[in-house]
């Protein structure tokens, strides 16, 4: 077994393991300049991106950045409706989080919610004439937004990129449960 330096500095023998101790964790992986880089410059623009677009969202709008994907997503369904459960898998919110903003989109007239005639049991969140002309105020102003924070600062090769990095990233990478 090798030695390893001792809590006084001495090399000392450490103690076999028993059948019941953990095994040690493993050395990280630690990461390499560049991916140390990629990380951290991620880390850095997307919470300036988000930042800023909440920012003018909520300026522009009095929309958060979530309340204005949540109004996008049920206005290019069918019907403008789409159940709970999918609602929040496709917002990557918990369904109780989603309810929270389900009540506060609601209590502004902008969603309602609906029971599922199929099965009684669940929901439908319905996007309401009211919400989408909220959409359709703050849909320029957002894009401009985006064009600003984020599109019209790279070159199209970059985007395309880009687009395909993030999309191979949000098919593969789990969502957190």
């Amino acid at each position: 077994m090798p030695s390893v330096p001792g809590p006084s500095g001495e090399d000392h023998q450490p103690h076999s393991q028993a059948a019941t101790e953990t095994p040690p964790t493993e050395e990280p992986h630690w990461l390499t300049p560049v991916e140390d880089r990629a990380w951290r410059s991620w880390i850095a623009a997307s919470a300036r991106l988000f930042s800023n677009i909440e920012r003018d969202l909520r300026r522009d709008s009095d929309l958060t950045f979530d309340d204005y994907e949540v109004l996008v997503r049920l206005s290019e369904t069918p019907g403008r409706r789409m159940r709970l459960s999918r609602l929040a898998s496709e917002v990557n919110q918990s369904p109780s989080r989603l309810s929270q903003r389900l009540d506060r989109l609601g209590a502004r007239g902008m969603v309602g919610r609906v029971r599922c005639e199929e099965d009684r049991r669940g929901f439908w969140a319905e996007l309401t004439p009211y919400g989408l002309a909220t959409l359709e105020e703050a849909a320029p102003h957002h894009l401009r937004s985006v064009r600003a924070n984020l599109i019209d600062r790279l070159s199209p090769g970059e985007i395309e990129d880009l687009a395909r990095i993030l999309g191979r990233l949000a098919r593969e990478i789990p969502k957190a449960t």
